[in-house]
């Protein structure tokens, strides 16, 4: 049997969004790729330290994260590359100028940092897990990385941070802008050139926009049933709703297991 990549999106493809959970199907495929010598690995938009929470508890040992900026193989961390620092400088001063709050994430951690408590005015607190910290001498200039930037700007003005496209960007949240990297297709390229293999042979399964840039001509994509139309639109394959045992069916309609 040829030997294939398998690259899983976490949230509404492994799990099912209702609990949090895996979906004990897809649990019960992995493991029947992994022992049938297939290479099974995490494809995400999280931090590295919050997707490690996960591929611990799971256990998963490899990992495409940090949206394509980090790099796990047999649980070692082989990168994790910060953002363009000049432009997450000329973002944070016009949201300064535009009379918006900012944070950033200067390392692989919870803690967020700030000048004032602008942000938290404006947006309140995030609903994932952060610790705040204020300090009004902060040199954001002189950090020496910077991993995430938010911004308290709502959709309906995000025009008017016209130096918004100088880095990626998120929006999860109708209050503010996050900026972080969205390039899971280059971290699965170099996942795959770190294993020495081809990348015809990569497989990707997602289910929502953010999954769009992975599903490529360079490998095969499959979309979950309850994927958004767009990303159904451009898949190879569509297999039923993760609930209802899509990646389970998908591997044994290929014959990975």
């Amino acid at each position: 049997m040829e030997k294939k990549y398998l690259f899983f999106d976490i949230d509404g493809t492994l799990t099912d969004r209702s609990t949090g959970e895996i979906v004990p199907s897809a649990r019960e495929a992995l493991t029947r790729l992994e022992e049938n010598g297939h290479f099974v690995a995490i494809a995400t938009g999280r931090a590295h330290y919050k997707a490690r929470k996960f591929t611990d508890a799971n256990g998963f040992k490899n990992m495409v994260c940090c949206g394509g900026n980090g790099c796990v193989i047999d649980n070692e961390l082989v990168e994790n590359i910060p953002l363009d620092k000049d432009g997450c400088i000329k973002i944070i001063h016009q949201a300064e100028e535009l009379g918006y709050g900012w944070c950033v994430a200067l390392d692989d951690t919870k803690d967020v940092y700030m000048t004032d408590d602008k942000f938290l005015r404006q947006v309140g607190k995030r609903k994932e897990p952060t610790r705040y910290i204020i300090d009004d001498m902060l040199e954001v200039e002189k950090a020496d990385a910077i991993y995430k930037v938010y911004v308290a700007i709502p959709k309906e003005d995000e025009e008017k941070l016209t130096t918004k496209e100088l880095v990626g960007h998120l929006r999860f949240e109708p209050e503010y802008l996050m900026f972080q990297p969205d390039n899971k297709r280059g971290g699965i390229i170099k996942m795959m050139e770190h294993l020495n293999a081809d990348i015809k042979d990569v497989v990707v399964f997602g289910d929502d926009y953010n999954d769009m840039d992975m599903f490529c001509p360079e490998w095969f994509s499959i979309a979950m049933g309850n994927a958004c139309q767009n990303l159904k639109d451009i898949a190879n394959y569509v297999t039923d709703s993760n609930v209802d045992d899509g990646i389970k069916n998908a591997c044994e309609h290929f014959g990975w297991i």
